[in-house]
C-alpha cells in the first residue's frame, strides 16, 4: 500500500451533501465464482455510488470501475502476486493510472479505441467471497452489511484514501461509518476489523 493524503471531503469524517442528481456510474461486475447469496449488481452499484458521492474531493460527472468476485484460490493468487502475502484476503483495490507522456490526440485515440473516458476510470476491486462470508459470520454481520463495507472501503481507496498512518485511518474509518449509517447499516468498527487492501498500479 502507498501513502496518500485523504481528499478534503474526509478531513472532518463526514460526507459532503449529495448533489441533486447522481453522477453516471459504469460498474462492471464479474462473478468469477458461485456466489448466489451475495447482493445483486444493482445493490452493489448503489453502495459504490454512495462511496463516490461522499468520498470524491471534486464532482465526478462519471465514474467507471470493475468489481470481480472471486473464490479462495484466485484470491490467494492475487494476494500473493500483488502483495507478497499467502492466502486470500477480503478486498483488493487496484487504482487506475492513466498513461503518461502521451499527446492529447493520442489520448483521444486511445479513448476511442477503448470506448471509454479515461478521466472516468477509477480502477478495479476484487472481493473474495469465501473470506467475506467467514468474516461476516465471525463478526455477527449480515452478508449485505459486510459486502457494503468492503465495497465502500475499496472504492474509497480508488479515490485516493488510505489508512497507513493513524490519522489517515481515523479519517477513513469515520467516513466509512458515516456512509454506512446513511445506508442503514451499523458502524462497522464497533467490532474488531481490519479490511485488507492493496493499492497497486497493476
Amino acid at each position: 500500500m502507498s501513502n496518500s493524503t485523504p481528499p478534503a471531503a474526509a478531513r472532518d469524517g463526514e460526507p459532503p451533501p449529495s448533489p441533486a442528481a447522481a453522477p453516471e456510474l459504469r460498474l462492471s461486475v464479474q462473478r468469477a465464482c458461485h456466489a448466489p447469496d451475495l447482493p445483486d449488481d444493482a445493490q452493489l452499484a448503489a453502495w459504490v455510488r454512495a462511496a463516490l458521492l461522499a468520498g470524491a474531493s471534486r464532482p465526478r460527472p462519471a465514474s467507471a470501475l470493475a468489481l470481480r468476485i472471486v473464490d479462495a484460490d484466485e484470491g490467494a493468487r492475487l494476494n500473493e502476486t500483488y502483495r507478497g502475502k499467502p492466502g486470500p484476503t477480503n478486498v483488493l483495490s487496484f487504482p487506475f493510472e492513466p498513461p503518461t507522456g502521451l499527446p492529447p490526440e493520442a489520448l483521444a485515440a486511445l479513448e476511442e479505441e477503448l470506448g471509454t473516458d479515461l478521466e472516468a476510470e477509477l480502477g478495479d476491486l476484487v472481493i473474495c467471497a469465501p473470506v467475506l462470508r467467514r468474516e461476516a459470520a465471525d463478526q455477527g454481520k449480515t452478508l449485505a452489511a459486510h459486502t457494503a463495507h468492503l465495497l465502500i472501503h475499496g472504492t474509497l481507496h480508488l479515490l485516493g484514501y488510505d489508512h497507513i498512518e493513524p490519522a489517515q485511518a481515523a479519517r477513513m474509518e469515520a467516513l466509512e461509518s458515516a456512509i454506512l449509517r446513511e445506508l442503514g447499516f451499523p458502524t462497522p468498527y464497533e467490532v474488531p476489523e481490519d479490511p485488507d487492501d492493496q493499492r497497486s498500479s497493476a
